[in-house]
């Protein structure tokens, strides 16, 4: 049985695959198996993974596309080491990411994850210290001690401070709670967070840079948009916490997801749907969803130029 399990999900991302493997493979700690499963993709995938003899590298291809979810399931469903951990195709661990959480789980069996900070970098694999800190900053992780996290719930849900892909977890504190939620294609990782939270599993941060977050322009646009927002509402529409904090800002997150999945199917034409999550959404801001509103009576074809016009005068 290997210490560590690494799985990345791949879907069409034959350019950038080879980065995240050879991540795994420059480890510093080598006691690892590497499960990368393939959603369908139509590219060079298959030849790509054709050329990897390491014994240590397991493929799994799904003929047809089965959605996000499932596909990281399926690599967790295959995984047998001690450890788990799942990261994005396009992304990358640094040389020492599993032997510096490894050990924190070797010397405490009581901690079921390790939660690290990360790198930002580009499509040239270039880091970007400003826009690190930037995010460092803006999910709370520089103001996350490290050690054992008292206030789980709150560092998961409010701060949303632990990044799935930079976490190592016990593979059987995961199978406890069924991993990740099948066909769930977005938000899945603050799912997961919340229920570990919630089954009161222990958390544990180490305020080191040990993974890299690709930024890059397929990650943007609306059609990825909309899909993000509709299981941003059924993550959110999932919970309801007996704390009155919680709670408030997780229906404050819903207005304001349902506010802004309606004003993406406005712009895109879908004008009865997107008219009533505006309305439901409104109390988040209501001169955003008058604007919405007035702006679902242009015809379809200019409403992508006056949302972008706004967007630009918003800065």
């Amino acid at each position: 049985m290997p210490k560590v399990s690494v799985s990345i999900p791949t879907f069409n991302r034959v350019n950038l695959l080879p980065f995240a493997i050879d991540s795994v493979l420059n480890q510093s700690e080598q006691d690892f198996e590497l499960i990368v499963c393939d959603d369908g993709s139509s590219d060079r995938t298959p030849e790509l993974m054709s050329q990897y003899t390491d014994d240590r590298i397991k493929y799994i291809r799904h003929q047809q596309n089965i959605g996000k979810s499932n596909n990281m399931r399926s690599g967790f469903d295959a995984a047998s080491g001690e450890y788990f951990i799942k990261f994005d195709d396009d992304d990358r661990l640094t040389p020492d990411f599993l032997a510096n959480t490894s050990a924190i789980l070797a010397e405490d069996s009581s901690i079921d994850f390790v939660g690290t900070d990360h790198w930002i970098i580009d499509i040239n694999n270039v880091r970007d210290e400003a826009k690190t800190q930037e995010n460092s900053h803006r999910w709370g992780r520089k103001n996350l001690s490290a050690g054992v996290v008292n206030n789980l719930l709150e560092v998961v849900f409010i701060q949303q401070s632990f990044q799935v892909g930079a976490t190592l977890f016990r593979r059987k504190t995961l199978q406890e709670l069924g991993y990740m939620q099948p066909n769930l294609q977005n938000c899945e990782d603050n799912d997961l967070f919340v229920r570990l939270a919630l089954a009161g599993k222990k958390g544990y941060y180490l305020p080191e840079l040990l993974m890299e977050y690709r930024y890059h322009t397929e990650q943007q646009g609306i059609n990825r948009a909309i899909p993000y927002l509709f299981d941003k509402i059924q993550y959110l529409e999932n919970y309801q916490f007996e704390s009155e904090k919680l709670e408030k800002v997780r229906k404050n997150r819903l207005t304001e997801t349902q506010l802004l999945l309606g004003l993406r199917l406005i712009e895109k034409g879908e004008t009865q749907k997107g008219r009533e999550l505006v309305l439901a959404g409104q109390s988040f801001s209501t001169a955003k969803a008058w604007t919405g509103l007035g702006l679902s009576l242009l015809p379809v074809g200019l409403r992508g130029k006056a949302f972008n016009a706004l967007r630009q005068m918003q800065g």
